[in-house]
């Protein structure tokens, strides 16, 4: 009976906590572009992004907002990123195109792409962006309205997930779960505490001032989920942390695979348990008692209970997949979310004790000292020279 009351009470809490945020969650509008607009530099590290980054491109020379630089860091690509980027942008002399510096020892290849790209920006606002994000016509006038009224510091944005295959539409809305059902937005948006700190690395909006007080990505050189450790020094600097949905303006497709959504979120599930392989055991077994023992105890004919938790944890799941664009029909396999969340889980595990996770040819391994520390990422061996020089000069 104890267990009983836990387990529905636990599920009551992320349900009320899911309604809260689904009526709180600020989502973007379409705005108009006004006369006081900021400069604005669109900031992309690209490798091996030829399929996505033409589109990319054009979409953001499209835009209605066009006070803005757009800098491209071509890092170490060999499928023609750059040429290709530079070629979209037919001579349109907003965009830059750069190759990446060598990898230096202690740094991770995001976190030393956005470092050289924030060195080259000259804007007031830094939005960093990955290369397969999507933007509508009015996403940035949107987005920097949405700066201003808030007065953020740091403005997270979470794009509007595209999910097709089988995997990714049951893995990649997990990521809503947690944001919609685990962390109140009142306490990210109005505490100064840290632990309430969440990010999306697939958009970052930085006052450029922000950006600098808090040492910028060098100061999260090492760290896989460098997003997060941004914000929460955000938080810890007592700078303005500020979420917003995309709501559709603003979409990615993480990954066109289950096999590709495997590896990507099993690169940085371990490193999102403080890198303790004891906390991501015991995330599993909650998730499992949480949403899975339910439907075997009610195929079992355990009582009425078992019906109330399985209808508390579909309601949570199809919440998070109304509130952020998701198919709310998907929340029924929530089980089998579960399973391949698992899956992925022991992916990270293996990674962990067999040289550290890969990633688009690269090995991010653990530190030989220390193998509770962040990661440092070894550099591939390269195709071709890598210079500094702007890629079509």
């Amino acid at each position: 009976m104890i267990a009983i009351i836990i387990l529905t009470s636990i599920l009551i809490v992320i349900a009320l906590i899911a309604v809260l945020n689904a009526l709180t969650f600020p989502r973007l509008r379409p705005a108009d572009v006004t006369d006081h607009a900021p400069f604005v530099s669109v900031l992309i590290p690209a490798r091996n992004e030829a399929k996505v980054i033409g589109e990319t491109v054009r979409m953001l020379l499209a835009q209605t907002y066009v006070n803005l630089e757009i800098i491209l860091l071509d890092d170490n690509s060999d499928d023609g990123t750059g040429e290709l980027a530079w070629q979209a942008a037919a001579g349109d002399a907003r965009l830059q195109v750069f190759a990446g510096k060598p990898l230096p020892a202690g740094w991770l290849g995001k976190n030393w792409a956005c470092h050289q790209l924030a060195q080259a920006a000259t804007g007031d606002l830094f939005i960093f962006a990955d290369a397969d994000v999507r933007w509508s016509v009015g996403a940035i006038a949107s987005l920097i309205q949405h700066m201003q009224q808030t007065q953020a510091d740091l403005l997270t944005v979470w794009p509007t997930q595209d999910t097709q295959t089988w995997g990714e539409r049951l893995v990649v809305p997990m990521m809503s779960v947690a944001i919609i059902g685990y962390l109140p937005l009142l306490a990210v948006h109005h505490t100064s505490v840290s632990w309430f700190a969440a990010a999306c690395g697939q958009c970052l909006v930085f006052r450029r001032s922000a950006y600098e007080t808090i040492g910028g990505h060098e100061a999260v050189r090492d760290n896989i989920i460098e997003d997060v450790a941004l914000a929460r020094r955000i938080k810890t600097n007592h700078l303005r942390l500020r979420m917003v949905d995309g709501a559709g303006l603003i979409s990615c497709r993480m990954y066109d695979s289950w096999n590709a959504a495997r590896n990507g979120f099993a690169k940085n599930i371990l490193a999102g348990h403080g890198n303790s392989l004891l906390l991501l055991a015991l995330s599993t077994v909650f998730h499992w008692t949480l949403f899975i023992f339910p439907w075997l105890w009610l195929a079992v004919g355990w009582g009425r209970w078992p019906l109330a938790l399985v209808t508390l944890g579909i309601g949570i799941r199809a919440l998070s997949a109304a509130v952020t664009g998701q198919r709310v029909r998907d929340a029924l396999l929530m089980p089998v979310s579960v399973l391949l969340m698992t899956i992925i889980v022991a992916q990270a595990v293996w990674w962990h004790w067999h040289g550290g996770p890969q990633w688009k040819g690269r090995q991010l391994t653990k530190s030989n000292d220390n193998p509770f520390m962040p990661t440092t990422e070894l550099f591939p061996q390269r195709k071709y020279p890598v210079s500094s020089h702007r890629i079509g000069s």
